[in-house]
């Protein structure tokens, strides 16, 4: 264990009020194994990214795995993950939403993808819907959850959304032009964003359960993630939570009942306060905003000229 790893283990300790419970979130990956930037080569990102993990001492993480990414070379890095001791799921072939396809044909599309891990270890029957886009009407969301469920699957849902896609874009974009990056800004404004998503979630389980629950927070298996998701995990310790597996994570008693909405692109959390009435626009936090993050992150002074 790294000396800094090991001063935020032991604040986290002494911290948490005696007799408090730690709140529970696991670490999942969509996308994988998403293909070269200009930042890094996605084996690159690979590599980096099972560092990171490991020097978190994160034990256990899940990457939803968009099949028609896989090819000889990709297949490699995802075998890398389950070497490493973390798990793959099903995140569609295509990665098309289910909104547009209907029930029926996303259920094919999933199944081509359900046949291309097969062959993979540390494989869980967990599947999540691409842009968490469930289906248009609830009657279409209700029949692709029995269909999915027929091919033994469980919903992978996140119950903290966040636009971490977006971040890692602006600098894959500084870096495509050529521009200076500064790391340090950048990896604080990145563990900055997340967590304040990750407080605004619990906030919203807090008032529509009267609960935090065991949380799945969303990532993408991207270059942000590669460079700082081990302070991300640091800064998580620091404030009283534990990492936890997803497999953990889907036992909570939030994964028994299917919100009857059709409101789920914010994740189950939301999906759940839909349901109770609590209205769309207190169900997102202010970041995930495309025009909130550029005005943001330009004001971090994240890139150079």
């Amino acid at each position: 264990m790294s000396k800094r790893i090991l001063r935020y283990t032991l604040i986290a300790i002494f911290f948490i009020p005696f007799g408090a419970f730690a709140r529970e979130i696991a670490i999942t990956f969509d996308d994988a194994p998403t293909p070269d930037s200009a930042l890094m080569t996605g084996r690159e990102r690979t590599t980096k990214l099972i560092a990171a993990l490991k020097k978190a001492q994160v034990r256990d993480a899940l990457f939803y795995v968009k099949a028609d990414y896989i090819n000889p070379e990709t297949a490699a890095r995802l075998e890398q993950y389950t070497q490493a001791g973390f798990h793959l799921a099903n995140h569609s072939f295509s990665h098309t939403s289910a909104n547009e396809l209907g029930a029926d044909a996303y259920a094919v599309d999933a199944y081509k993808a359900h046949l291309q891990l097969k062959s993979f270890d540390n494989v869980v029957m967990y599947h999540r819907f691409p842009y968490l886009h469930y289906g248009k009407e609830l009657a279409s969301i209700n029949k692709l959850q029995q269909l999915l469920a027929e091919l033994g699957y469980q919903d992978g849902y996140v119950t903290i959304d966040n636009f971490d896609w977006y971040i890692n874009a602006l600098l894959v974009k500084a870096a495509e032009e050529g521009k200076s990056i500064d790391y340090e800004r950048a990896r604080d404004f990145y563990v900055n964003t997340l967590y304040d998503n990750i407080e605004f979630y619990d906030a919203l389980a807090e008032k529509s359960l009267g609960r935090s629950p065991r949380h799945v927070l969303l990532l993408h298996e991207n270059d942000t993630a590669a460079l700082f998701v081990a302070d991300l995990v640091e800064h998580l310790r620091t404030k009283g939570w534990k990492i936890i597996s997803s497999q953990r994570a889907y036992q909570d008693k939030i994964a028994r009942d299917f919100p009857q909405t059709v409101f789920h692109k914010q994740g189950r959390i939301a999906a759940i306060a839909h349901a109770k009435g609590i209205p769309e626009a207190e169900l997102r936090h202010v970041s995930e905003n495309v025009d909130y993050l550029n005005n943001a992150f330009s004001a971090a002074k994240i890139i150079g000229d």
